[in-house]
């Protein structure tokens, strides 16, 4: 496994080779936080220089510094990623930080629970913005300002849509526009050397979790009984999947979207789910924050 050098004596563990991004930048959007979080650590360990975006400098400071701490390069972008102006010179500012983009990770995003009866509009616009109309921003400017030049990879990150999500219909309704965006971008882009993918992620141990209220906490606790694999994911079980797309060893794969949600979409209620004999669970990130709610154990843990 490939090991950043960092300076207090620990290191991300990821399955990919060492130097496998070494002399690329790549911009990760909500990276602040969560999964995007882990992202930027993976990438750094394995050479890459990463971009940080984000709406809060905070966040941003403080992952940059970690990175840098781990022996990795990370520079901050506060950005709103719903502001046309404020996104272009934030690309604007990568390009003249860093001199090149090669991979564009659109993570940030966010939501919360309302029943359709009860949405507000204003709430919907705000979940729509945040899910899909940033990251079209976000990717149309890299692509203007640079990969139309010198091609690259663009990952965005969905979620577990399929069906439909209750409860969550605004970004469920996002992300699945996010998902034909990918497929469009993945052809207008192609003949630029572009490559255009998603990753959705089902539902994963994440420290926003302890954002619900407690009644939902509570059901979250339930929802492991519906997953096949009868756990939840770690973030850097997402992020090896974002990385896999962003690396050479997918350069023929575009327009496509990989599934890391533990098979709940093949869950049928005529068959019942049982805990599996045997399995592994990869959580190579050294500083992950698992969510309080959950207590010390993770989330399959008994």
């Amino acid at each position: 496994m490939a090991l950043s050098k960092s300076a207090n004596g620990r290191a991300y563990r990821s399955i990919f080779a060492p130097d496998l991004f070494a002399g690329k930048v790549v911009v990760v959007t909500g990276g602040g936080s969560g999964i995007g979080r882990c992202i930027a650590h993976e990438l750094a360990s394995l050479g890459a220089g990463v971009a940080l975006v984000g709406r809060t400098p905070e966040k941003l400071a403080k992952v940059a510094s970690e990175i840098l701490a781990d022996g990795g390069l990370a520079s901050p972008h506060p950005c709103d990623i719903r502001d046309d102006e404020a996104v272009a010179s934030a690309v604007a500012d990568v390009l003249r930080r860093h001199g090149r983009i090669d991979g564009l990770v659109n993570n940030a995003g966010g939501q919360y629970r309302s029943d359709i009866r009860d949405m507000k509009t204003k709430g919907w616009r705000a979940v729509v913005d945040n899910n899909l109309t940033g990251g079209f921003i976000f990717s149309r400017e890299v692509f203007r300002q640079s990969m139309e030049a010198s091609g690259g990879a663009i990952v965005n990150i969905i979620a577990d849509i399929w069906g439909g999500w209750p409860g969550w219909a605004h970004s469920g309704a996002a992300r699945a526009g996010m998902l034909s965006f990918t497929e469009s971008a993945a052809c207008e882009w192609g003949a630029s050397g572009v490559r255009v993918n998603a990753v959705a992620p089902g539902w994963v141990e994440t420290a926003a979790l302890d954002a619900y209220d407690e009644q939902l906490k509570a059901r979250i606790r339930t929802w492991k009984t519906k997953v096949p694999l009868q756990r939840f994911a770690t973030e850097a079980e997402i992020s090896s999947a974002v990385v896999y797309l962003l690396s050479p060893g997918a350069a023929f794969i575009t327009g496509s979207v990989v599934r890391v949600d533990g098979g709940v979409p093949n869950a049928r209620p005529w068959w019942e789910l049982e805990t599996p004999a045997r399995g592994e669970r990869f959580d190579g990130f050294h500083r992950s924050s698992p969510p309080k709610m959950l207590g010390d154990k993770p989330v399959d843990a008994e």
